[in-house]
């Protein structure tokens, strides 16, 4: 059986198993997905924009569905003037629609207590970590990496949070200004590029590139990933994305340098083909020097 087949086959059991093609699910008198946008909304009320990028919907779709639990009773939708941004909205259960949700979460425990109920013991704790496993690398595969204008707040936020783990980490701290730069000019085309990752709108990580024609040389710079998504493979994804990018601009080498206390960088960069030279910079947090040759990418 091919890969896509078999992928194709899961999803058909898995849809037939948790009730997706029933027109009321889980018994109640609403669709899989007027239930599943009423559950996401929390207690304290969601921004109708995460609730597009949460469930990967068009903003048309997600505003007639709001509508309907609207005239349901169930959820009031208003703009948040208190914001920044004024046209802001936000989706808030009225004490039905908690209500509801609460009866949503019980008949869901039900089904997945349905599904184990039938299995020995060992069955289900192999059904247990297959599921794991298989949610872990559905969600890898829902991760976008992008080129994106340093200057964007998802930008900002993956370069503020790697600036802020390195200060954490870092046994004298990390001022970037005592740093080998990385402006935003300098990550920007056609000098260089910024790469990053979301996962449902959020920002998850990102990686840098400053290109240098003249030498042919390519520079690895704000190498980041949330905490959240670490053993995902993202920090390769990122690194393999980058060599791409800088192999398709007519770089010939990669290079990249890495403080002693990042031991999980190091494993990363030593089995991504990169191999540990000489010092040929003067970056005062790096106590490894790593480089790459291209040529393979390129062919």
């Amino acid at each position: 059986m091919s890969e896509v087949a078999a992928v194709r086959r899961f999803n058909r059991v898995i849809t037939q198993r948790v009730g997706a093609l029933e027109d009321e699910y889980l018994s109640g008198h609403r669709s899989l997905g007027l239930s599943r946008l009423l559950w996401e909304i929390s207690p304290e009320g969601t921004e109708v924009r995460s609730l597009r990028a949460r469930l990967g919907l068009d903003s048309g779709y997600v505003s007639r569905q709001l509508r309907v639990l609207e005239s349901q009773g169930l959820v009031q939708v208003s703009a948040d003037f208190g914001s920044e941004d004024g046209r802001v909205r936000t989706a808030r259960l009225t004490a039905a629609g908690a209500a509801e949700r609460e009866l949503l979460d019980r008949a869901s425990d039900e089904l997945a207590e349905s599904m184990l109920r039938p299995l020995t013991a060992g069955q289900r704790a192999r059904l247990v970590a297959a599921m794991a496993e298989a949610e872990k690398l559905i969600i890898a595969s829902l991760v976008r990496v992008e080129i994106t204008d340093p200057r964007r707040p998802e930008a900002r936020y993956c370069q503020r949070s790697y600036f802020e783990e390195l200060s954490r980490r870092f046994e004298a701290g990390f001022d970037p200004s005592q740093s080998i730069s990385a402006s935003d000019d300098e990550v920007s085309l056609p000098a260089g590029l910024l790469l990053v990752a979301t996962l449902q709108g959020d920002p998850v990580g990102c990686g840098a590139l400053k290109l240098h024609p003249d030498t042919g040389i390519g520079e690895v710079k704000r190498m980041w990933v949330s905490q959240s998504v670490r053993g995902l493979g993202l920090g390769r994804r990122l690194l393999e994305a980058l060599a791409g990018e800088a192999c398709s601009r007519g770089m010939r080498t990669l290079r990249l340098e890495t403080n002693q206390t990042l031991s999980e960088a190091r494993h990363l960069y030593e089995t991504a083909g990169f191999v540990e030279v000489e010092a040929f910079n003067n970056e005062p947090y790096a106590h490894h020097w790593f480089q790459r040759d291209l040529t393979d990418t390129a062919r």
